[in-house]
């Protein structure tokens, strides 16, 4: 089960820097690619909305 970004993103780029394998991308909010995500949760870890979930 992939983690997918949810519309309270604000774009603060702090998961990008976290995903060990590179699956989030920048836009109007992050997009992390479901192919990639390992389900480590790092980026859920350092998410100061919360927005980052299991789907």
């Amino acid at each position: 089960m992939a983690y997918k970004i949810h519309d309270d993103c604000i774009a603060c780029g702090a998961c990008q820097a976290e995903c060990p394998v590179d699956a989030i991308s920048a836009g109007d909010i992050y997009v992390i690619d479901p192919e990639k995500c390992i389900e480590c949760g790092a980026c859920a870890n350092v998410c100061p909305v919360d927005a980052p979930k299991p789907e």
